[in-house]
């Protein structure tokens, strides 16, 4: 019966170790991704845009982080409310690199962007470093700008 009840007793130690292991490695493991995500490096994107004909409806605002999903897939997206002719939406905790904007006045607040039957804007819209297209859209390499550990703003002017 003695030699029982120290069986039990190293079984119990046994877990306790492997709970008090398990536990180490977990926190561990937080704390050096804690200390990886600390590491890289993030800033702000502040998007002014002015000039809107109207305060009707909202602005779509959209963040590309590559020439392929430029005008297609954003990185990030908003909707932002429109008052005395113009918005301001930021993107937060961007990682550095090259990135481009696009936006749109959805006027008519149906979260499209309405075009003639030949495919051209019928809503204002816009990009980053005021890029323009010439017979179609604005071009990526117009568009795109750098992050580098420094906060910025883009002013795209309607």
């Amino acid at each position: 019966m003695n030699f029982s009840n120290k069986n039990n007793e190293q079984r119990n130690n046994n877990k306790y170790q492997g709970i008090k292991n398990l536990f180490t490695i977990i926190c561990l493991s937080l704390l050096t991704f804690s200390i990886q995500a600390q590491d890289k490096p993030v800033s702000d994107i502040t998007v002014v845009i002015s000039n809107f004909d109207n305060n009707q409806g909202k602005a779509y605002v959209a963040l590309y982080n590559s020439e392929d999903t430029f005008l297609s897939k954003g990185f990030k997206a908003t909707f932002s409310k429109i008052e005395n002719n113009s918005c301001e939406v930021t993107f937060k905790a961007v990682p550095n690199g090259t990135y481009a904007i696009s936006m749109f006045h959805d006027e008519n607040d149906n979260n499209k962007m309405e075009t003639t039957l030949f495919g051209i804007p019928t809503e204002d819209y816009g990009c980053s470093n005021n890029a323009t297209g010439f017979m179609g859209p604005p071009k990526w390499k117009d568009a795109k700008f750098q992050i580098n550990n420094e906060s910025i703003t883009q002013h795209i002017t309607l």
